[in-house]
């Protein structure tokens, strides 16, 4: 149950509920009666087959399929190896049930599909009451009518698949519903293939499907996109009869346009630098106020402690700063975000030459930030962190999965996998983030 139950937790997530909840095994008894149907009616036949040979006589798009040997036989055969089909006298794979068409259709889901096969499985809602089982093909159509589906959505990849979807509904005489296909939404740098996200788990590339780097709607969700982020991206793009490929930069572009109105700032130091401001009091703490978030008056403030000693990025300082570097140097002078203006005078190095603490002394009358009475501004704004208070933290940053634009473009004999991104998974440890983050 656990893929039935990721789905609906997923729909909810995404903000929709549905009228009723539908399973295909809730028709699996209708289904075998309209299978019995079709043999009665010369549409269908048991085939001993083995898979293999199936594919061998299908055929190909060049060349045209066979008829089985067991194609012609007795509606009462058919009926007796179908009912102990059912009865579980055979094992996995020794005979199948396939609907009765055209063996020398240019469309081979035409050539006489497959409807059940046999396995001996216990289904997550009917128990072992069957050890057969629909093939999508013959079910998805059924299912449909049943439910009074107008019209069935599906991906361009089953366009070739609806004329047996409607061969089906045609010769069992029931509603008539309309498969329509469009699109498949693909991105780049991802793959979005059941298949091989499924490969992607099992070996162990990823987590799981939650993994944050993962298509997954559970994994983006511990990514930190949102569902109107999603819901906005799909009305965006819409829908489309032609194959397509949308920039992930798409997608990342509503993520953050959604962030940018809904989610609360914090400050975070993912590689502390250390800062001692000697001109403070020692001892003395004060309590700044933060804006939550500057898209949205209503997000309120929240109070940041400063201190004497504090953590900035190490990127934030230079010593020796290259052209056009306006962030923290010797001799120059940066805001610290809702706290002070400060300026640099001196360094501390470890045996490998290597700055560890930065010196700098503070403006008393820029407190929150602003700008002094003399008029005199800076050019850069850095966050920072009090050192007696921030928490530390373990981050994650993740870069694409995929190093290519389209993943499944490899070099000759190499899996898709060969594409995956060494970098998609950065663990920073150590980081310092400010207190609020710990409540």
């Amino acid at each position: 149950t656990e893929y039935v139950d990721s789905i609906m937790e997923d729909v909810k997530w995404l903000g929709f509920h549905w009228d009723g909840l539908f399973y295909a095994s809730d028709y699996f008894d209708q289904l075998y009666e309209w299978a019995v149907k079709l043999i009665k009616d010369g549409k269908a036949y048991v085939d001993d087959l083995s898979a293999d040979e199936i594919r061998e006589y299908r055929g190909t798009l060049t060349k045209p399929g066979k008829d089985s040997p067991y194609r012609n036989r007795s509606v009462e055969e058919n009926l007796d190896l179908f009912e102990r089909m059912r009865a579980g006298e055979f094992p996995d794979g020794a005979r199948v049930l396939r609907a009765k068409i055209d063996m020398s259709s240019p469309n081979l889901n035409m050539r006489d599909p497959v409807m059940y096969r046999i396995l001996h499985a216990e289904h997550h809602r009917t128990g072992d009451k069957w050890c057969i089982y629909p093939m999508y093909d013959y079910a998805h159509g059924q299912s449909d009518s049943l439910e009074r589906v107008t019209h069935s959505m599906c991906t361009l990849e089953f366009e070739d698949h609806r004329p047996l979807y409607n061969w089906f509904i045609q010769q069992l005489g029931i509603f008539p519903s309309q498969q329509i296909e469009f699109d498949r939404l693909n991105l780049t740098y991802t793959l979005l293939s059941k298949r091989k996200l499924l490969q992607l788990v099992q070996e162990g590339h990823v987590s799981g499907w939650d993994d944050p780097r993962m298509p997954t709607l559970v994994g983006i969700r511990r990514r930190g996109y949102t569902p109107d982020a999603i819901r906005n991206f799909c009305g965006a793009i819409g829908a489309s009869k032609t194959n397509g490929v949308i920039e992930l930069a798409m997608l990342e572009h509503f993520v953050r346009e959604d962030l940018n109105k809904h989610a609360a700032r914090v400050m975070a130091v993912l590689r502390p630098l250390k800062v001692v401001i000697d001109n403070y009091p020692e001892n003395q703490v004060e309590e700044m106020d933060a804006v939550n978030n500057p898209e949205d008056a209503n997000a309120g403030t929240r109070k940041v402690p400063f201190s004497r000693v504090l953590y900035i990025e190490q990127d934030d300082f230079r010593e020796v700063p290259p052209p056009k570097y306006f962030r923290l140097s010797p001799g120059q002078e940066v805001r610290l975000r809702y706290a002070y203006f400060i300026k640099c005078s001196g360094v501390v190095k470890n045996e490998k030459g290597e700055v560890v603490e930065v010196h700098c002394s503070y403006d008393p009358a820029t407190r929150g930030g602003n700008n002094p009475p003399d008029g005199r501004k800076v050019k850069s704004t850095i966050h920072w962190v009090s050192a007696a208070h921030a928490v530390d933290a373990e981050v994650r940053l993740y870069e694409t999965l995929f190093a290519k634009p389209d993943p499944s473009q490899t070099e000759e004999g190499k899996e898709f996998t060969s594409n995956l991104n060494p970098n998609s998974l950065e663990v920073v440890s150590h980081a310092r983030v400010e207190p609020s983050l710990a409540k």
